[in-house]
């Protein structure tokens, strides 16, 4: 079925939390959106249909029959029909191969809005599928995606932040159709500028995920926090070595966010309220994916710092040992915050 003239249609591939979110979203608010799904995600949803929830309450449920479920890019593709914006939304080992697959039946100047996490997804999109049009993107806030039986599937954003992408004409095509959806895009013509910003707050996926806490209950632990600290200010040096400067995420100025997180809790508590602004269920999807045995993004976060402290002739210690620490970490193991300051602490961790 085709796509009534003036509406975008939107191929979401990978229906993971951000996906699920985003899509459903979208097509809670009238638009068509074909999600491109592994069989569990696919199955799941065809069965149980979709539920999108946020922090401040509302809930969209969306029935099995209206969702537009397909297993190959080949199937996204007819169920689009012509024109189709495509929402890249898998985890960052899987780009090449997502990329790959939908240019091989999109046509070339199709546009593709990068919604992944790290700063190298869009150079990978780039490699696989020259022929697309290749839009990078930002997403602040968290989703928790559930898929218990017996019940729709949800994704529940438990943090807030408005979605950044490119400035560009594609974008500036279907933002309307974003702002329709509750999600309104605050387009960037700096996005490596925004994504550093963002990367820098990814710094803590992995301290969550040894943590094994709720992101909240995590933040206002103080020796979690001078861990976070430790690795963003290493990161920040990296940086200020290769000449990046990240942009503003959130209320405070990159350079101050290791203050910040130095200072004693009820000192945090008031100055950063807003970093503490979540849903108290949400975590990190590096935490969820070490527990469902899933790859971590890992190399897409410290390592990105690693690798920019190598061409910069820098070095980044910190963020090195926690790419070995998450990449040995199992289901169920976790790590004291006060564990985890002492084995990081040295004369070249500022804590």
């Amino acid at each position: 079925m085709a796509v009534p003239a003036g509406r975008p249609a939107f191929i979401v591939v990978g229906a993971g939390a951000i996906g699920c979110h985003v899509g459903g979203r979208l097509a809670a608010s009238g638009a068509r959106v074909v999600f491109l799904a592994h069989d569990r995600s696919r199955m799941a949803l065809a069965a149980r249909g979709l539920s999108v929830t946020d922090l401040d309450g509302s809930r969209f449920d969306l029935a099995p029959q209206s969702l537009h479920l397909a297993g190959t890019p080949a199937e996204a593709a007819l169920q689009a029909g012509g024109g189709p914006f495509v929402l890249l939304c898998v985890k960052g080992p899987s780009t090449e191969a997502a990329a790959a697959g939908i240019a091989a039946v999109l046509p070339p100047g199709t546009p593709v809005l990068s919604l992944q996490n790290g700063v190298d997804n869009p150079a990978r999109i780039r490699s696989a599928a020259p022929g697309l049009v290749v839009l990078a993107g930002m997403v602040p806030f968290n989703v928790a995606l559930s898929m218990e039986d017996g019940a729709p599937v949800t994704a529940h954003r438990g943090t807030s932040g408005d979605l950044h992408a490119e400035d560009h004409p594609a974008v500036r095509a279907v933002a309307p159709a974003f702002a329709a959806a509750g999600l309104p895009l605050t387009l960037s013509s700096d996005m490596a500028a925004v994504q550093w910003g963002k990367l820098l707050l990814n710094l803590n996926n992995p301290v969550n995920a040894l943590s094994g806490l709720p992101l909240k209950r995590q933040l206002l632990d103080p020796d979690y926090r001078r861990v976070l600290a430790a690795l963003q200010a290493e990161a920040l040096a990296v940086m200020k070595a290769a000449g990046i400067r990240p942009a503003k995420i959130g209320a405070a100025p990159p350079a101050l966010i290791p203050t910040i997180l130095r200072l004693p809790t009820w000192a945090f508590s008031r100055i950063a309220a807003s970093m503490l602004s979540i849903d108290e269920r949400a975590r990190s999807s590096m935490l969820d994916d070490i527990e469902a045995g899933r790859p971590t993004e890992i190399d897409d976060l410290c390592g990105a710092i690693v690798r920019m402290a190598e061409r910069a002739g820098a070095a980044a210690p910190l963020n090195s040992l926690m790419i070995e620490w998450i990449r040995h970490l199992r289901a169920g193991e976790h790590a004291a915050g006060a564990d985890l300051l002492a084995r990081i602490a040295g004369p070249k961790a500022p804590l």
